[in-house]
């Protein structure tokens, strides 16, 4: 079992590798070994992922899952499959994570408190009153 999160654990069997040659550098290596790491988890059958989970999972994923609700992560960063294999869990773990967390709520709009209005009016007067006074005296105001 893998933790997830301390609520959301998640079967290692539900979680299939297969690998494939990777693009890019890495000389011969490249053309000889299968490093690259393609990870699919079927989070459509899931049973330990709760539904607003899964819900939340298919909107971050995007076009990593599949119609079929299948998230498949390709790693190829490192030379090494090892490596590839930790990075692409690692990013599968990341994604679930931000699914599992709830959403924050929603802001509920306040209108402002009387004290905050008159706080608000009394810097207007202030600010008014400052500008009177740097004013030139005109003949009208002696």
């Amino acid at each position: 079992m893998i933790s997830v999160t301390p609520t959301l654990v998640i079967d290692e069997s539900e979680i299939e590798e297969s690998f494939i040659r990777a693009s890019g550098p890495g000389g011969q290596n490249v053309n000889k070994v299968a490093t690259a790491v393609q990870l699919r988890f079927d989070a459509a059958r899931c049973a330990t992922l709760p539904e607003p989970v899964r819900a939340r999972l298919r909107r971050l994923a995007g076009r990593r899952m599949t119609s079929e609700g299948v998230v498949v992560i390709t790693a190829q960063r490192y030379r090494s499959q090892e490596r590839n294999r930790t990075d692409a869990l690692e990013r599968l773990l990341t994604l679930l994570r931000e699914a599992a967390a709830p959403p924050p709520p929603k802001r509920r709009p306040t209108r402002p408190g009387r004290a905050a209005k008159e706080r608000r009016l009394q810097e207007k007067r202030q600010r008014g009153d400052t500008k009177r006074t740097r004013r030139p005296v005109s003949a009208r105001d002696e």
